[in-house]
């Protein structure tokens, strides 16, 4: 007879427990070392190109960041996967804002990077039994 499978963790349990928080930090700091290691080079790339552009690249820096840390630490694949369209789909939040010329291209680059945040904290919070 197999043991029964432990319940999944709620919200809040997720949010309050130190591993949790412990797990958010590390990948918020490979998302900056993506940035800080790809960001040079892929800004060397797309110089003068359209906001937008710059920043689905630079997105593709700190998704690269953090998909690594997933893989070394045995995530799997349908997460980092998950964790990759979320960073991605919170960075493309304010595009209609900036077409429509609410916001330049500065506070384009503050708002992505400020939906990132949750973004990636949803996307863990989605898969938190893991």
């Amino acid at each position: 007879m197999s043991a029964p499978a432990p319940a999944r963790p709620t919200w809040r349990a997720a949010l309050t427990d130190r591993a949790f928080a412990v797990h958010y930090l590390q990948m918020l700091a490979a998302m900056v070392v993506g940035m800080v290691v790809l960001g040079p080079l892929s800004m060397h790339v797309v110089h003068h190109a359209r906001a937008e552009v710059e920043m689905l690249l630079m997105a593709t820096t700190m998704v690269a960041g953090t998909a690594a840390w997933m893989v070394h630490r045995r995530h799997p694949w349908p997460g980092v996967l998950e964790m990759s369209a979320a960073m991605y789909a919170a960075l493309a939040v304010p595009f209609p804002f900036y077409w429509l010329g609410t916001v330049d291209s500065s506070g384009l680059a503050v708002a992505g990077h400020l939906l990132m945040l949750p973004g990636m904290a949803i996307a863990m919070l989605h898969r938190r039994e893991n």
